[in-house]
């Protein structure tokens, strides 16, 4: 039997365990928006008033979206009205989106408030969108502990800004 190998080279910072905090104590996602980097090196792919969009750079499966607000914030209840309504809306408009541009069986939301229910970035609230298929987790995870992703990150990001452009647009068009 041949051994096979399957290139997943953007999961390194993940193995190396590199994805929580960097040394000033920020969070990756205050890393990030105080970064040079633009909104495609990041794969932002909305931006709001008080919250964004940007896909899990560990997706569990292509199109993995999670929403946040700007401010570094652990907890739902220190959400301002504001941050709440636009962080909620997005989720819903997000749903929208993957369901438009991939078609998903189902759509996973969650959020893990605190390192004990399961955060891995517990410090700044998110909401997770992922997108599910019947047979999307298989043998690979359960006796590899690896994930197979069909798409790039760059691409999924591509698609997700198209579509989201798109039915704001549909959306404005039909007085919404």
């Amino acid at each position: 039997m041949r051994l096979e190998r399957l290139w997943n080279g953007w999961r390194a910072q993940y193995v190396q365990g590199d994805t929580k905090k960097s040394d000033s104590g920020k969070s990756v996602f205050r890393e990030i928006l105080e970064s040079d980097m633009n909104d495609e090196d990041s794969h932002i792919v909305h931006r709001g008033v008080h919250s964004f969009v940007i896909l899990n750079a560990f997706p569990y499966s292509p199109g993995h979206l999670l929403v946040l607000p700007y401010r570094e914030v652990p907890e739902l209840e220190n959400l301002t009205v504001e941050e709440h309504d636009e962080i909620w809306s997005a989720v819903t408009f997000g749903v929208r989106v993957l369901k438009s541009e991939y078609n998903p069986q189902g759509i996973n939301v969650g959020i893990n408030l605190g390192a004990s229910a399961g955060g891995s970035i517990a410090q700044h609230l998110h909401v997770h969108i992922v997108p599910r298929w019947g047979g999307d987790t298989n043998f690979m995870v359960a006796i590899a502990n690896t994930k197979i992703l069909p798409e790039a990150l760059d691409v999924t990001a591509a698609r997700v800004r198209t579509a989201w452009k798109v039915l704001e647009s549909q959306n404005k068009e039909a007085g919404k």
